[in-house]
């Protein structure tokens, strides 16, 4: 009889980790970059968070953590460069399935504002990617792209880390809304229809 209850307990374990998904939004974690384009993954998260109403956050090592039924939100608190030490850390305590694992980040390849779902493809140049991409060894997750690109000429290194305009920030407000409905959209759902409906 105990036998048995062990194999179903450990099944149930192996189907929860197959369902279960890490949303990782990307940022700075000093108050200084809080307005910045490379914060707008945090932002995401935060609304999100509210919204739907998940617990306060947890500090675990690098990483602030908040989990609701088989959903996880975190915030790596490794700087960007370093992203991918608390994705990894995460995705592989709760042994998650890479195409699971969604990251919300800026892209200066996209316009200011315009929300863009994908999965798999290089860094592009974003150095959060490409530590999370070097982490967990695979292209392999989803990315909800943010664009920052507001068509003046600037040094991108400096430009991500600088607040931005208040007519900017209005733009990027509504991305931030949007993109917390394209989340909830992909998990009542599925990330094919988010893209559907989100992807211009």
């Amino acid at each position: 009889m105990f036998f048995g209850n062990k194999l179903t307990f450990i099944f149930s374990i192996l189907m929860y980790n197959i369902n279960m998904i890490l949303i990782a939004g990307l940022g700075n974690k000093e108050d200084k970059y809080e307005n910045t384009p490379h914060n707008i993954g945090f932002k995401v998260i935060d609304l999100f968070k509210e919204r739907f109403d998940f617990p306060s956050f947890s500090i675990d090592e690098n990483v602030l953590i908040s989990k609701k039924n088989d959903v996880i939100l975190i915030k790596p608190q490794t700087y960007m460069n370093n992203s991918g030490i608390a994705v990894k850390q995460v995705a592989a305590y709760y042994k998650i399935k890479n195409e699971n694992i969604w990251v919300i980040h800026d892209e200066n390849k996209l316009k200011l504002g315009e929300l863009e779902i994908i999965k798999g493809n290089s860094s592009n140049g974003h150095n959060g990617i490409k530590s999370i991409i070097e982490r967990l060894g695979t292209q392999d997750f989803v990315r909800f792209r943010i664009g920052i690109n507001n068509k003046e000429k600037h040094d991108l290194m400096d430009y991500v880390l600088k607040p931005l305009s208040k007519e900017d920030q209005e733009t990027i407000n509504e991305a931030i809304y949007e993109t917390a409905s394209a989340l909830d959209e992909a998990i009542r759902n599925s990330v094919e229809q988010a893209m559907l409906k989100y992807n211009k």
